[in-house]
């Protein structure tokens, strides 16, 4: 797999601090930016590098030479006049290729993105992410197999309603046959390249959890100076064990109104944007877990399901938090009601207070589950939790806690999420 790196930025807005260096050879942490992704590079055995250069090229090449240093091969493209973010990739080698940015600091695990590009046979894959500020981001939207079926756009933010909070963050790998081929002419990456390959539905969305943020001005460089100082990045590396707070969504994340059959239903309890804030800020994933036999009864559709927690993540995004993930178990094992739905009347072993949504969440993202908590309002929630060897935490804001329908007690009990989520942040 050969990577290359957008490399050309100038970095105006980081002028005031760097003045007339190239935006990827900003300094952090002791070493330029560029540098932190090239020793990445070589760390996964990813050993052939296209730097594509612009802006004071010649410091770029003064500072890598021909990676000798670094134990990779650099070779260069340099842009005269700027191509945009895609004309250069015209001539690049027509092979599959990791592409980067420049300016942006990772700890990715490259090999779970490649996999999972190639098991999909995937033309294009886009790295995508949840972040803080979804209403300002370029969204993507997915079918239930990973592809990208629609791009929102930031600049329609007005007209793009709920969506789930996943967000294009800027790092692809791209096939060799759908790279450009012929002369390097100015265009752009997502809207040339990527957008008019949609319909073919072979570009893909890899959601992942580790720590992609760019360094475009001094308050994104001191933040991730500060993530980098307190291990948040490393602590979000997929090699390395995770750990995770789980929250039950109705009565935890939600007021109980019922079976939520539409998005209007969706009314955050208090406190909870707070309390997410705090840990999309600490080493712990968030992930929700959530019983929906709303499904199995025909009640709500997937799509209609998809509706409700497209609302949840967007009233989580307009308090700036996000949840890492959602899982939901759609069955339900009683039958012989109207209008159910026979194939997902069925005894699973997803449905809390049975593990298993606990369990794939640790597969999919290396989660010690002896070093995360699940969080919810009732006695399946702290069952769950206990088989999957998670501690456990009630809270009082649901209708559920004293239900008496499993023999479980919460190892500790909260008035709400963010009293459980201090005292977790305290430990």
């Amino acid at each position: 797999m050969r990577a290359a790196i957008l490399a050309g930025g100038q970095g105006k807005r980081m002028e005031s601090i760097y003045p007339n260096l190239p935006k990827p050879m900003i300094p952090l942490a002791g070493k330029p930016i560029l540098q932190h992704q090239v020793e990445l590079l070589a760390k996964q055995g990813i050993t052939e590098i296209t730097l594509i250069t612009g802006y004071k090229h010649d410091v770029i090449k003064k500072h890598f030479d021909n990676g000798f240093d670094y134990a990779v091969n650099i070779s260069y493209i340099v842009e005269d006049s700027p191509l945009g973010t895609g004309g250069a990739l015209a001539l690049l080698p027509k092979e599959d290729t990791l592409i980067l940015f420049g300016d942006v600091y990772l700890e990715v695990d490259f090999g779970r993105f490649i996999r999972y590009h190639r098991e999909k046979c995937a033309e294009i894959t886009l790295y995508a992410h949840p972040n803080s500020h979804p209403h300002d981001s370029d969204i993507v939207i997915t079918n239930e197999n990973g592809a990208v079926t629609a791009w929102a756009s930031k600049k329609e933010t007005a007209q793009r309603g709920d969506l789930r909070n996943l967000v294009n963050a800027g790092l692809y790998v791209f096939s060799g046959a759908s790279l450009p081929t012929g002369d390097a002419l100015k265009c752009d990456l997502e809207h040339d390249l990527i957008l008019p390959n949609l319909a073919s539905g072979r570009v893909f969305a890899y959601r992942s959890t580790e720590y992609v943020k760019d360094m475009g001005t001094p308050e994104r460089l001191e933040a991730v100076t500060q993530d980098i100082k307190n291990g948040i990045t490393t602590a979000r590396y997929l090699k390395n064990k995770q750990k995770a707070v789980f929250i039950d969504r109705d009565g935890t994340l939600i007021k109980e109104d019922g079976f939520v059959k539409n998005p209007k239903q969706v009314n955050l309890l208090p406190k909870v944007s707070e309390a997410i804030r705090l840990l999309n800020t600490s080493p712990y994933l968030t992930i929700c877990i959530t019983n929906q036999p709303v499904i199995a009864r025909g009640d709500v559709s997937f799509e209609g399901l998809e509706e409700i927690h497209s609302r949840l993540d967007t009233l989580l995004g307009h308090e700036g938090a996000y949840l890492d993930d959602l899982f939901f178990c759609p069955h339900h094992p009683d039958k012989g009601f109207d209008g159910e739905v026979p194939e997902y009347k069925i005894k699973c072993n997803c449905r809390k207070p049975e593990p298993g949504m606990l369990l794939e969440a640790a597969e999919r993202y290396n989660i010690d589950l002896t070093q995360s908590y699940m969080i919810g309002d009732s006695t399946a929630d702290i069952v769950a939790g206990k088989a999957a060897a998670c501690q456990t935490i009630g809270v009082k804001t649901g209708l559920k806690l004293a239900d008496g329908k499993y023999p479980a007690q919460a190892d500790n009990v909260c008035e709400d999420l963010l009293e459980a989520i201090n005292q977790i942040l305290m430990n």
